[in-house]
């Protein structure tokens, strides 16, 4: 996690729904992981005032403060990648849309398995909140940080309101 200069910082913080890593660098924030994962490689490096704001920000969240993060970001990723991780944050707080939607929404309605793909490689969940989207049936489908976690969030967010 650490660029050839060591600009890289990790810091690690236990919250309401599990150890969570969140990594900045360049003066943006480009990861956060959910440490119950399998994560390789990951060494905490320290916190900095930006992974301090983060993590205020996260823990704020998720007490129901804060409905949407305002941090400097940088998932990076690329061509429908980006586009789908750009149309996620439009998501209002409290809903959820199926992969389909946001396939029409970035302007390829056949490709909500790439949809599914693009948010199992989103490195900012729930910062770029892929936990609202699902499948179109109603199934909660994949997720980053488990099942649990994305059953957890949707409806922790119902549960706080729009």
């Amino acid at each position: 996690m650490k660029t050839d200069n060591g600009s890289t910082r990790l810091c690690c913080r236990d919250t309401v729904i599990g150890r969570i890593a969140i990594a900045e660098s360049g003066g943006v924030v480009t990861h956060l992981h959910f440490m119950d994962s399998v994560v390789e490689g990951i060494t905490e490096t320290g916190s900095s005032p930006l992974l301090e704001a983060a993590f205020r920000q996260l823990n704020a969240w998720l007490a129901g403060e804060l409905k949407t993060f305002s941090l400097p970001i940088a998932p990076g990723g690329a061509g429908f990648v980006r586009r789908v991780w750009r149309a996620l944050p439009d998501i209002p707080y409290g809903t959820t849309v199926a992969y389909t939607d946001i396939a029409s929404a970035v302007g390829a309605p056949g490709a909500a398995r790439a949809v599914g793909s693009a948010c199992r490689r989103n490195p900012l969940p729930i910062i770029v909140p892929c936990h609202r989207v699902v499948c179109r049936d109603g199934r909660i489908g994949d997720y980053l940080g488990g099942a649990e976690i994305k059953r957890y969030l949707i409806d922790f967010e119902r549960l706080n309101g729009r």
